[in-house]
């Protein structure tokens, strides 16, 4: 593709330019994603109602009520 040519159908702009980049600059293979978990909104506003009655940040609830279900879980395997 031609870069200068506007009628290509590319999605990046013509006035990037990556031909001064590096190609895994930031690529560390030892990096851990936290990824996002989605709690149905009536789940998550009986837990957040839940760690704040023990005065304990929603996050660590969740953490500790799953916790324990893999146990329960790898009790019975």
């Amino acid at each position: 593709m031609n870069a200068s040519n506007p009628d290509d159908n590319d999605d990046i702009p013509a006035e990037i330019d990556f031909t001064g980049g590096t190609r895994g600059k930031f690529y560390r293979p030892d990096a851990r994603l936290n990824l996002p978990v989605y709690l149905d909104a009536d789940v998550q506003a009986y837990l957040a109602a839940l760690a704040a009655k023990k005065g304990v940040p929603l996050s660590d609830l969740a953490n500790d009520l799953l916790k324990k279900d893999i146990a329960i879980l790898e009790t019975g395997k």
